[in-house]
Formats: C-alpha cells, sequence, structure tokens
C-alpha cells in the first residue's frame, strides 16, 4: 500500500536519475546475473528454484531468555525476536526494490534455519534483532561455512552496549580470530547505487516522533541492561583476508522498520522509510556485485 499523500512516484523518478547517472541500469543487471551464477554453484545441480530471482531470506534462530527477551508481545501477540518486522519487511522492500533497480526480486521472503540446506541459495542473509540470540555449535558452523562459501549476512534492529556484546560473542563463535570494524562512510557500500553520508537512525515506529527533533534513539528500557549508549548508529563489519565484507552489522538503528513502516504516515515515509530504502538498496547490490 503506497502511503497516504506521498508522492512515491515522484520519488521513484529522483532516485531512478541519481542511479542512472551514476551506474546505470545495465551494471546492475550485469551484477544481479553475476550474483546468480555464484548462486548456481553455491546450491549444487540439485536445486531447482529460479535462481535468476532474489529472495529475500529471514534467518530463525533461537533467543535466550523468557518474556521481554526471547519474545515479546505486540500488536496482540506473541513475537519471537527473529520474527521482528517479518515478513512485511521484506515484502515492502522486495516491492521498492523492483521498483528503483534492475533486480528481479521475489514478492514472498523465505524463511529458513541457518542448518537448512537451501541456505546457500542466497547470497545474502537478513537477522533482526539480534541481541538476546543464541547459535548452536551445529549452527555456528553451517553459518561459518556460508560465509567462508562467498555468502553475505546482515545483522539490524539491536541496540545497546549489551546486545552488541551478545552478537559480537555470536560472531567469535562464527569467525573465530577476525576481528570486526565500523566502516566508514567512504567505504563502498555506501555508494553502490546511492550515495550515503551517515548512517541513518531509525527507530521503531512507536518511539519516532516529531516532537523528538534530532533524538532518534530508542529509549534504553526495552533494550537489554546494560544499555550503554544508543545515540550513535554505525554500520560495523567483519571481512575476509581479501577485505570483503562477509557480516554487516546495522546497530542501533531499525533499518527493517523503516520498510515495514512506510505506510505509518507521510512524515514517517519521508523522515525514515527514505532513508531505510537507500541503506537497503545499497547492501543489496553490494551484497551481488562482490
Amino acid at each position: 500500500m503506497e502511503p497516504a499523500g506521498c508522492p512515491m512516484a515522484n520519488m521513484a523518478q529522483r532516485w531512478a536519475r541519481q542511479r542512472g547517472q551514476r551506474r546505470g541500469l545495465q551494471r546492475l543487471v550485469v551484477v544481479f546475473f553475476a550474483a546468480a551464477a555464484f548462486a548456481q554453484v553455491g546450491a549444487g545441480a540439485e536445486r531447482t528454484r529460479d535462481l535468476t530471482t532474489f529472495v529475500p531470506t529471514r534467518i530463525e534462530y533461537d533467543s535466550v531468555g523468557g518474556a521481554g527477551e526471547a519474545y515479546y508481545a505486540y500488536e496482540g501477540r506473541l513475537w519471537e525476536r527473529w520474527e521482528t518486522d517479518f515478513p512485511q519487511a521484506e515484502e515492502n522492500f522486495a516491492k521498492r526494490l523492483r521498483e528503483l533497480t534492475a533486480v528481479v526480486a521475489a514478492k514472498g521472503p523465505a524463511r529458513l534455519r541457518l542448518t537448512d540446506e537451501a541456505l546457500g541459495d542466497s547470497p545474502l542473509i537478513f537477522m533482526s534483532d539480534v541481541g538476546y540470540m543464541r547459535l548452536s555449535e551445529r549452527e555456528m558452523a553451517a553459518l561459518r561455512q556460508y560465509l567462508e562459501n562467498g555468502g553475505m549476512l546482515w545483522a539490524d534492529d539491536f541496540w545497546g552496549d549489551a546486545e552488541w556484546a551478545s552478537f559480537e560473542r555470536a560472531m567469535a563463535g562464527v569467525l573465530p580470530g577476525r576481528r570486526w570494524r565500523a566502516l566508514s562512510t567512504e567505504h563502498p557500500i555506501f555508494h553502490t547505487v546511492f550515495d550515503i553520508e551517515e548512517v541513518p537512525q531509525i527507530p521503531a515506529r512507536d518511539f519516532a516522533s516529531p516532537f523528538r527533533g534530532a533524538n532518534t534513539a530508542e529509549p534504553p528500557w526495552i533494550h537489554r541492561f546494560p544499555a550503554g549508549s544508543l545515540a550513535t548508529p554505525s554500520i560495523r563489519a567483519w571481512a575476509d583476508d581479501d577485505g570483503q565484507l562477509m557480516v554487516i552489522a546495522t546497530h542501533n538503528t531499525d533499518i527493517a522498520d523503516g520498510w515495514e513502516r512506510e505506510s505509518y504516515g507521510e512524515w514517517y515515509f519521508e523522515r525514515f522509510s527514505t532513508q531505510s530504502y537507500r541503506v537497503g538498496i545499497n547492501v543489496v547490490v553490494y551484497a551481488l556485485s562482490h
């Protein structure tokens, strides 16, 4: 559904002009089919899925704790952490990806465990709300193999020091000996399609208000203790020996909520969703081209 009163067509034209001036649709087409060829190799000859279609892939995982930790109540039902924003975020993002790039994106997302044999079908997998995540040894081994084979993981929507420490511990088990680094805006992922000058801080819908001004951080009481600083968003990454990104983490920001909640209102769409889509498109094109 288009957000009420939002001139999406005009915005799409502006984005398309910028994209065309900087890269061109032809490059995106070449990039995408090269990525499809990678997926064909990784998936094996027995795969029958159409690998020329990019399928947004959400990873299902287990979390520690009980109510308010491993799961929470919202909008009249219980949500596990892994399913935050799912599937509407992916559905909306795939629609905008089809509109604004030459990538052929599936309308419906996939939902997989790390141990699913179909994991290698996608060059990019997505995790949300990973601050309480717990991975088994088998899951860590499967994720390690996926990343070493050329796949890429994007983790989004976790805030503060305790949630970061939890994710960092998990990645130490997946990629022992490798260290993360914060990406500067000079990194190519900020410029694959759109030029992004700073990491946007996208708050969940319930914490977004025009009356908060420049304060877009979520409150510490809804995140894992000790929350520490939630003020500064960043993209942090683990890379391979050649410097290619294996894992990226959008920390202190909720990019996927900008996709899921695009119809919340024109103010939210213009202020947050447009930024979320820019980041998402850049990440997907980076993943498909590397």
